[in-house]
């Protein structure tokens, strides 16, 4: 066997950098130095995320005089899977100046990078290069300009180039469905969905997740329904988006369901799907069997604990909340901003001010984490309800935010609320004047006319609601929702669109009858 093929052999079984740099130096003293064969089998291995090292990948990638397109895709593919996204551009730019044509793995590879980088003209300038060359009408190139358009939100021109494929693959249908769901245009993406020839479990997937995403999680849950009437079974990502729906719903018998249904099929348990379940029970109210679930986890990331402190908040434990806080600081987990905006609302629904001032300092000198417009609104909210109104209008006044931020509006929403609760005017009417410069919202006016008519100001009220009509601001309809049997039935206030609307009318008269029937007793008897 000769040395050089020895030397390849060698290359092949490098299990670390210490035996690649050793089999390197073979490499050069045998001569293989300009082996495009040995040299991309040293790059590959370099840059492998768990064993290589990409810094003596690039180090290597620099001595090398004529690279080849094959090699200057390895060490590219390399640096987008790091994050080093301008590192890729330079490559592919150093790739231009040597006059190496780049092929059709190139290129999907550079606009994936400027899709991240949110960088238009430059995926635009790739988009030019791939027409130039040929590579149009590829299919991992068209993929990539799909991918480029949807993430930066041009949606049109993903289209023209999804209708422009022959005959689109998967990735291109999951591609553009994915691109709508996140424009919210989840209209269109259905209407794809239905089009789509194949329909694998990653395109479900994306269809039932861009139904959740978008907050039509009765639409998700009927996805899910007919998915079971297929022969696919669901993934994790699957399930996660159900259980995401059913904490929204409250829909806690199909939740359950679906908890059942994982045991059933033994399906492995990851932090993600364990904190789902917890989320899902907490937010229907079963705070002990989401307790249950949470202290039965082996792993849990920043993630879980939020969603089981959130859980606590929600259903008025704060005590717990606070309890369980220390404990993910014992278990040398950082809180981030969405840790202390749970222990804001525990704070701000079990009427703990004190607590929460504390966590405030915490926040800001322990932690070094700046408070959002959520965070001030919680704030603002416990301390209404002890009655500190005065400090409430103070912290909004401190906020870092500049005059006019509609970020603001979430702070003086909390006061005003407050104020109309506990019935001061002035300083509602103060927050009212400043939430009409922020928002076009009918909840201020709304608030605002009722603590008029509750005081007695009757003509204030009607003063509102006329302002009301004239800015063309409008009331949004509420709705309510009603599990039964395990599907979920939603009611909006001024439609009759339910089916079963005029069974609803005639059981409602029924029982009116009733009520007045017993009332009228009641009158003769006494």
């Amino acid at each position: 066997m000769s040395s050089s093929r020895r030397c390849l052999l060698l290359l092949e079984k490098c299990k670390n950098m210490k035996q690649l740099k050793k089999t390197h130096a073979q490499v050069i003293t045998i001569g293989l130095l300009n082996d495009s064969f040995a040299l991309s089998r040293l790059l590959a291995f370099c840059s492998d995320p768990v064993r290589g090292s990409l810094n003596h990948g690039w180090k290597l990638f620099q001595q090398i005089k004529f690279p080849t397109v094959c090699i200057c895709n390895t060490m590219i593919k390399a640096f987008l899977l790091k994050g080093e996204l301008v590192k890729t551009i330079e490559i592919y730019t150093h790739m231009c100046r040597i006059r190496i044509l780049p092929d059709n793995y190139t290129l999907p590879y550079v606009l994936k990078a400027s899709a991240t980088l949110k960088m238009l003209p430059l995926g635009e300038l790739f988009h030019g290069h791939a027409l130039k060359l040929g590579f149009s009408f590829d299919r991992f190139v068209s993929d990539g300009l799909i991918l480029l358009y949807s993430v930066l939100g041009n949606m049109n021109s993903a289209r023209f180039i999804f209708d422009e494929i022959s005959k689109p693959t998967v990735v291109s249908w999951t591609l553009m469905i994915d691109g709508y769901s996140k424009q919210g245009n989840v209209d269109s993406a259905r209407l794809l969905f239905d089009e789509a020839p194949i329909k694998d479990r990653g395109l479900w997937g994306c269809m039932i997740s861009g139904y959740v995403q978008n907050n039509c999680f009765k639409e998700g849950l009927q996805m899910f329904r007919l998915i079971q009437s297929t022969d696919l079974k669901p993934d994790e990502g699957i399930f996660v988006s159900i259980l995401c729906a059913c904490a929204h719903l409250g829909a806690v018998d199909i939740g359950m369901w679906v908890h059942l249904y994982l045991e059933r099929l033994k399906f492995a348990s990851s932090v993600r799907l364990g904190t789902a379940l917890i989320d899902m029970y907490a937010k229907c109210g079963i705070l002990k069997l989401a307790r249950k679930l949470f202290d039965q986890m082996h792993h849990r990331d920043i993630v879980c604990w939020n969603a089981m402190i959130s859980g606590m908040a929600m259903n008025g434990d704060g005590e717990g909340a606070l309890k369980l806080f220390s404990e993910m600081e014992k278990a040398k987990i950082r809180p981030d901003d969405i840790t202390f905006l749970a222990i804001f609302t525990a704070c701000s629904y079990s009427n703990m001010t004190s607590e929460g001032l504390e966590m405030l300092y915490k926040m800001h000198i322990t932690y070094g984490i700046e408070p959002k417009s959520e965070h001030y609104g919680c704030i603002v909210d416990f301390l209404s309800r002890a009655g500190l109104f005065k400090e409430a209008n103070e912290i909004i006044q401190s906020m870092s935010n500049s005059s006019g931020n509609p970020e603001e509006a979430f702070a003086w929403r909390a006061l005003m609320s407050a104020c109309c609760s506990f019935r001061q005017t002035k300083l509602a009417e103060a927050a009212a004047e400043k939430l009409f410069g922020l928002e076009h919202h009918s909840g201020v006016y709304v608030l605002l006319s009722n603590l008029y008519a509750a005081d007695g100001k009757h003509d204030d009220a009607r003063r509102i609601r006329k302002r009301m009509i004239k800015k063309r601001v409008y009331k949004t309809p509420g709705c309510s929702l009603v599990e039964i049997k395990g599907v979920v039935h939603e009611f909006v206030a001024g439609e009759e669109t339910h089916p079963a609307m005029d069974e609803v009318h005639i059981f409602l008269e029924s029982v009116s009858k009733q009520m007045h029937n017993h009332e009228f007793e009641n009158l003769l008897l006494s």
